[in-house]
């Protein structure tokens, strides 16, 4: 078995989400049924030793393999990441820079986010055909770049058809070559930075202005959010409110799939926390913000 038999996941975590990661890992490994090893490269925003224990815990040695990176082992020194006015973590920024701390000669990745169960066979996902697009992805809620709530507010003054199918980024699979030899990364920060007024989802924005029309739409069901229901999901992503706090506002039944999974790492004594505690990481988050700016 080559290494490129092995399927390469990124993903990107900050202490408080740690036990997201455990989840979405005992998820991969119970439901991945054909025989390639799974590399789980994770982008370390904070994680306490504890929970990185627990992490390598949630999953047998023997299926995957983890690796570890600090930040500012992912990001490179001369990038300035945006100061957007959204309460987004600065963690969302870094599934941009995950082509950084994959092994050399690495064709492609899969980016996760860590708010996801996967209850399909992770290879199905793997070997789809980006037919020669730099990523495959699933359509967004707001569906396209002229979405009167999402999408991209500054379509028109971009160029950009208010038709363009626009994906969300919280599942990519990744053509490294081609993200690499296009310069994706650097040309999404900028594009942060010079359109910061129309910002609305931050690098999600970005990823779609400098992808618009480069990107292989798939199933939905790769990437099902939590608030819809849908026959037979491949992959179920709690957008909005974690299925770990009391004022989850998802479906019932997708808690109920979280939990499922949660149970067999060890945080499975795990319940439902108070939702001030997401209100108070959201105001954290806007403060690192506003510090980061300061500093500069």
């Amino acid at each position: 078995m080559t290494s490129q038999d092995t399927i390469k996941i990124v993903v990107a975590s900050n202490n408080h989400y740690a036990l997201l990661i455990a989840a979405l890992i005992k998820s991969i490994e119970v439901n991945h049924k054909s025989g390639e090893k799974i590399d789980l490269y994770i982008i370390d925003d904070g994680i306490s030793k504890a929970n990185q224990e627990k992490i390598r815990a949630s999953a047998s040695a023997e299926m995957v393999r983890m690796f570890w990176f600090k930040t500012n082992e992912a990001v490179p020194a001369n990038v300035t990441i945006p100061n957007d006015k959204s309460a987004f973590p600065i963690t969302t920024y870094l599934r941009l820079f995950a082509p950084h701390i994959l092994p050399k000669g690495t064709k492609k990745y899969i980016y996760l986010d860590v708010d996801m169960i996967v209850l399909e066979d992770i290879s199905k996902l793997w070997n789809v055909d980006l037919k020669g697009n730099i990523i495959a992805g699933v359509q967004d809620l707001c569906e396209t770049a002229g979405s009167e709530w999402g999408g991209i507010p500054n379509y028109k003054e971009l160029g950009i058809a208010p038709e363009t199918l626009y994906f969300n980024a919280g599942m990519m699979v990744v053509d490294q070559e081609k993200w690499e030899n296009a310069d994706i990364s650097n040309k999404v920060i900028k594009c942060i930075h010079d359109n910061m007024k129309s910002v609305n989802f931050p690098d999600q924005y970005g990823l779609n202005v400098v992808l618009a029309n480069k990107w292989q739409p798939l199933d939905k069901r790769w990437n099902n959010f939590a608030i819809v229901d849908t026959e037979n999901p491949f992959l179920i992503h709690y957008l909005d409110i974690k299925p770990f706090f009391k004022t989850y506002n998802g479906l019932p039944k997708y808690q109920e799939v979280f939990y499922k999974y949660l149970r067999q790492t060890p945080w499975k004594d795990h319940t439902p926390i108070s939702g001030n505690v997401r209100i108070m990481k959201k105001a954290i988050s806007k403060i690192k913000k506003i510090l980061i700016s300061i500093t500069r």
